[in-house]
């Protein structure tokens, strides 16, 4: 069993890059990755942990793409160099247009009769965490604002809602650049979230494999076994290879589980084995630290 799409609390996950590593060492992996969004600053602390275990760690990173309005585009990168300096260059520019959204969101929130204790939301996103929608999310759960993180969303941060911020993401030959001069191997995350018809689906993803993504994430715990299994085949005919992630957050998503995907199903080691692994040798990316 494997896990090629976590979160730690360097993102929007509830636990520490260590501890999710300890955490994949219980739950009996033996290939896990850390990509957190627009952050590598978890990947050595994660590598470290993984040293010696017999757990094989595979650095990486979930960047967010521009896209159409209605969806959503994240690509993530397997194999990557931490330090690569292109790569740290794009991620600061990343992180700041966060910083700049942030500030608008409170503002919204402001005018809205709901005043924001930032000290207590960076609290919310751990040490060196990255803040964003889901840690005002847990703000409001936490001060009595709303039930529940979906109401959150659905009240105030979801898209068209009162304090919803759009972002300016990279460009998909942006974010496919900084992945391969970083060393690593490029694939589209959880591809429903393009919000793309089936009758578009294959022409679009022919499009995104010509620009430099080789592979898909055709399993994932917000998709259907059936439509999965569609995406798969898919990918087979566009010559793209196939991974499998959980999505694991921790507490901040619940009801995803490490080393799980659609339909409950384990990942299957050969999501790794069979098609990234062989990609990831072949790219000379030191993935063994």
């Amino acid at each position: 069993m494997i896990d090629l799409h976590t979160h730690s609390t360097v993102s929007d996950g509830s636990s520490s890059p260590s501890e999710l590593a300890l955490m994949a060492l219980e739950k009996g992996l033996s290939v896990w990755a850390l990509t957190d969004h627009d952050s590598v600053d978890g990947i050595k602390e994660a590598a470290q942990a993984c040293s010696g275990t017999g757990l094989r760690f595979v650095p990486g990173v979930e960047l967010a793409v521009q896209w159409k309005p209605s969806g959503e585009f994240h690509l993530l990168g397997y194999g990557i160099s931490p330090d690569n300096d292109f790569l740290c260059s794009v991620l600061a520019g990343a992180a700041e247009e966060r910083i700049q959204r942030n500030d608008k969101i409170i503002s919204l929130f402001r005018d809205n009769g709901i005043k924001i204790d930032m000290d207590a939301v960076k609290k919310l996103s751990g040490k060196n965490g990255i803040i964003g929608r889901p840690h005002f999310a847990r703000y409001l759960v936490e001060t009595g604002v709303v039930k529940n993180i979906e109401q959150a969303f659905s009240r105030y941060l979801a898209v068209n809602k009162p304090c919803y911020v759009g972002r300016r993401n990279l460009s998909l030959e942006e974010a496919v650049s900084a992945v391969k001069q970083a060393g690593g191997i490029p694939v589209l995350a959880h591809p429903l979230s393009l919000y793309v018809s089936w009758g578009k689906m294959e022409q679009t993803l022919a499009c995104i494999r010509d620009s430099g993504v080789q592979g898909l994430e055709a399993w994932h715990p917000g998709a259907r076994v059936s439509d999965c299994v569609r995406l798969e085949k898919l990918a087979g005919q566009l010559g793209m290879f196939v991974t499998a992630g959980s999505d694991f957050h921790g507490a901040a998503r619940p009801d995803r589980k490490l080393g799980i995907t659609a339909g409950g199903k384990k990942i299957e080691d050969g999501f790794f084995f069979e098609g990234l692994e062989p990609l990831l040798e072949n790219s000379g990316a030191d993935f063994q630290f």
